[in-house]
């Protein structure tokens, strides 16, 4: 099922992105090799000009080894004389000759010298990659082990094992630095989980406390629309602290995960939306195949629900809501896997593509002029989204309204 439209898109931050097919700089492994190589490649070039300037002065200085003789050698004395024993004449070399001999020897030498260090350069560049691998092995695995940790498993560490040298010393500080943050990380979702459930009860209590009276026809009716609105910020601050608890529980990664079907959770909450649709003259469209998938169904029922709400508070009377699942046996946009996604679009005002990467923070809405909400609907989907380590992606249609897809991993 083709998903793409010809729609402005926008990758988010937290979602796995494609490497552009840009053209990309040296590796320092690489750049290691090449350094290696030429630094040799500069001596060699060194000791190759001092060679040759030290066997010309040799020649030079030696050059009565080679000089003419003027005078002919007498026949060596001996028994008769036999067809080889004529007389031996010195080799006469002239100054243009000698020229000639150096400057032949001296040609040959710079020659083969100049081949041997091409080669030998070569090796040199090779042993360097190995030597360059064999050290930033180390690097990589420290490399590897930062992508991997995130802020979803903070509790991992380096413990880098091997030499005391700068690299150890560089894992040694990472292993603090999360160490650091994993309190800081820890700290925060736990004040937000106790502060939020210990504010549960006095709200309850609050909630009875008013709808008692109402509900038995006790209150003045100058008194009843105070009431009312009391009832409402009520259930306001219930809703806030309900995100808040979903919020928490997906930031800290403790799911419950069991086998679900995203199709049957967008089902209940297609009917659980259902009157706010229709009194709004929303028309809600669906069609749900089935998605299956591993996740916390109280969490993915929140998800799915809170994009559908979304659809429903930012979208204008008469509009239209497309609610949709399935499951793709593939490689998906974010997961190189099977995978299950559920798909939500809906009609409304325009939103500007730079607003999209923020519509996913906290207590950020994109239209702060529209209707009131938490602020935390697409916040928590994030969160989900990522403690299933889903995908996200976003897109804001020309016409209006957003373009919502949610991926999955499908359980194997």
């Amino acid at each position: 099922m083709k998903r793409g439209l010809p729609f402005v898109k926008r990758r988010l931050p937290f979602v796995k992105r494609r490497r552009p097919l840009v053209k990309r700089r040296l590796t320092i492994r690489t750049r290691l090799a090449l350094l290696h190589g030429l630094l040799f490649l500069t001596v060699g070039s060194l000791l190759l000009a001092l060679d040759w300037v030290t066997v010309r002065h040799a020649i030079t200085e030696h050059r009565d080894l080679v000089m003419p003789a003027t005078e002919l050698l007498p026949a060596l004395p001996g028994p008769a004389a036999g067809p080889f024993d004529a007389p031996v004449q010195a080799v006469a070399t002239t100054p243009a000759q000698f020229t000639d001999f150096r400057s032949s020897v001296l040609t040959e030498l710079l020659l083969r010298s100049a081949l041997i260090l091409a080669g030998l350069t070569v090796l040199s560049a090779a042993l360097g990659w190995w030597t360059a691998g064999r050290y930033l092995a180390r690097l990589g695995e420290v490399t590897a082990a930062a992508r991997r940790i995130g802020d979803r498993n903070l509790h991992d560490r380096l413990a880098l094992t091997g030499p005391r040298d700068e690299i150890t010393e560089l894992a040694d500080t990472f292993d603090h630095m999360l160490d650091r943050l994993e309190r800081a990380f820890t700290a925060q979702r736990q004040f937000t989980a106790h502060a939020s459930h210990e504010l549960r009860t006095p709200l309850t209590l609050q909630r009875t406390a008013l709808e008692v009276p109402l509900a038995q026809g006790k209150v003045p009716d100058t008194l009843a629309p105070a009431l009312h609105r009391a009832l409402a910020a009520n259930a306001r601050s219930e809703a806030l602290l309900a995100a808040l608890l979903a919020l928490a529980q997906g930031e800290s990664g403790s799911l419950d995960p069991r086998p679900t079907d995203l199709a049957d959770l967008a089902a209940q909450a297609a009917a659980a939306i259902g009157t706010e649709a229709e009194a709004a003259g929303l028309t809600l469209i669906t069609r749900l195949d089935p998605a299956p998938t591993t996740g916390d169904p109280a969490l993915l029922a929140q998800l799915t629900t809170n994009l559908l709400a979304n659809a429903a508070r930012y979208n204008h009377p008469g509009g239209r809501i497309s609610l949709t699942t399935g499951h793709d046996s593939g490689p998906g946009h974010g997961t190189d896997a099977a995978h299950a996604w559920l798909r939500v679009r809906n009609t409304g005002p325009v939103v500007p593509p730079e607003l999209l990467p923020t519509l996913f923070e906290p207590f950020r809405r994109a239209d702060p002029t529209g209707p009131r909400g938490s602020g935390l609907g697409l916040a928590v989907v994030r969160s989900v989204t990522e403690a299933h380590r889903g995908h996200i992606e976003v897109t804001a249609p020309p016409t209006g309204g957003l373009d919502l897809l949610i991926e999955l991993p499908t359980p194997p």
